[in-house]
C-alpha cells in the first residue's frame, strides 16, 4: 500500500482516479481548494484524508505535503479546460505557479513518482496526429499554461534524475463527466427522446473512456522508463465525428429525434482534425485503449442510469 497525493481529485478524472486507488488499498490524500464541490466524492469522503489548501500558496502547500509525505503524487488540478474558466491569473497560479510549487513541495520530501498531467491543446492545430516531439504551438492561455507546466515537469525530472511523467490526455468521457459537457448532455436529452443543440457535424475529437485513462495513469506510475520527464500521449488514435457520437448515441438511447446541425454556433477550438499518435504510450508503458467509442458510451450510458435522482 503506497500513500497517495492526488490534486484534482474532486474533478472528473481525480474522482475515478481516486475511486480506483482506495480499491487498490491504497492510502490517499487530496489537497482541495477550500470551497470545493463535493458532489462526485460525497460516498468516499471517509475513506479519504482531505486537505484545503490553496496551490499558490507555497508556504502552506510546504508545510501540508510535508505532514503527508507522499510516496506518490498524481497531479490532475487545472484552471481554463472549461470555457468558463476564463481567467488568466487563474489560470496562471493553478496551471503554472501551482504546479512549480507542488513539485518543489514533494522534491523536499523525496517521492518515487509524480505523474503530471498535460493536455492535447498543447499542440495546437494540426491536420495530423502529432507525436510528442512535436513543436508545440499553444492555441489559448490554456494551452500555453499546460505547455508551460509540462516543460517545467521535464526540466526538472531531468536536471534533478526524479522520475516525472507527463500524460498528455485526448477528450477523456464517461463517469462523473461535467454535466455540461457534451456527452452527459447527449445522454440527459436522449433519455428524453431528444436531442441537444449541435454544433458542424465534422468536428472531431480523439474520445478515450476514463477507465482507460485510469489505466494510463497507474502504468505511468509504475513503469520506470529510461527517459527523464517522458511525456506520453493518451490517445486512442481514432478520430471520432461529432456525426459518429450522435449516430451512436441515437443507437444506444434509440434516439429518434433529427439531429439540428448548425443550431449551436461553432466554438473556437472546434477543429475538425484532432486525433492522437499513441505509438510511445504503447511501446513503452504497454497501453492500449480497451474500449471503443461505442463501448465506452454504453458504459457511460449503463452509470447514468443507475445514479439516484436528485429531489
Amino acid at each position: 500500500m503506497s500513500r497517495i497525493l492526488i490534486t484534482g481529485g474532486t474533478g472528473f478524472i481525480g474522482t475515478n482516479l481516486t475511486r480506483r486507488l482506495l480499491q487498490q488499498g491504497h492510502e490517499v490524500h487530496l489537497l482541495v481548494r477550500p470551497h470545493y464541490k463535493s458532489w462526485r466524492i460525497k460516498d468516499i469522503k471517509p475513506d479519504l484524508r482531505l486537505h484545503a489548501v490553496n496551490l499558490e500558496d507555497e508556504e502552506s502547500l510546504t508545510q501540508r505535503v510535508d505532514r503527508i509525505k507522499p510516496e506518490r503524487i498524481f497531479h490532475l488540478a487545472v484552471h481554463g479546460a472549461y470555457s468558463y474558466q476564463n481567467n488568466l491569473k487563474e489560470i496562471i497560479n493553478t496551471n503554472i505557479l501551482g504546479t512549480i510549487n507542488l513539485l518543489q513541495a514533494c522534491i523536499k520530501t523525496g517521492f518515487e513518482v509524480f505523474v503530471n498531467t498535460g493536455s492535447s491543446s498543447e499542440y495546437g492545430y494540426k491536420d495530423y496526429p502529432p507525436s510528442e516531439t512535436e513543436w508545440l504551438d499553444p492555441n489559448s492561455y490554456y494551452a500555453i499554461s499546460k505547455a508551460s507546466g509540462t516543460l517545467f515537469c521535464r526540466y526538472i525530472a531531468q536536471s534533478q534524475n526524479l522520475r516525472i511523467p507527463t500524460l498528455r490526455l485526448y477528450s477523456v468521457y464517461g463517469a462523473y463527466e461535467e454535466p455540461t459537457r457534451l456527452m452527459p448532455t447527449l445522454i440527459e436529452q436522449g433519455l428524453k427522446g431528444k436531442l441537444p443543440p449541435l454544433v458542424n457535424p465534422k468536428i472531431a475529437r480523439d474520445y478515450v473512456y476514463i477507465d482507460d485513462i485510469i489505466e494510463a495513469y497507474l502504468l505511468a506510475a509504475m513503469m520506470d522508463t529510461a527517459e527523464l520527464g517522458a511525456v506520453f500521449n493518451v490517445g486512442t488514435g481514432i478520430q471520432t465525428t461529432l456525426r459518429d457520437v450522435v449516430e451512436i448515441a441515437c443507437r444506444v438511447l434509440e434516439i429518434k429525434a433529427k439531429p439540428q446541425w448548425g443550431s449551436m454556433p461553432d466554438r473556437q477550438w472546434d477543429t475538425t482534425v484532432w486525433v492522437a499518435d499513441n505509438r510511445k504510450i504503447q511501446d513503452e508503458l504497454g497501453w492500449t485503449p480497451y474500449y471503443s467509442f461505442e463501448e465506452g458510451f454504453q458504459e457511460m450510458v449503463n452509470w447514468y442510469k443507475q445514479q439516484p435522482v436528485e429531489e
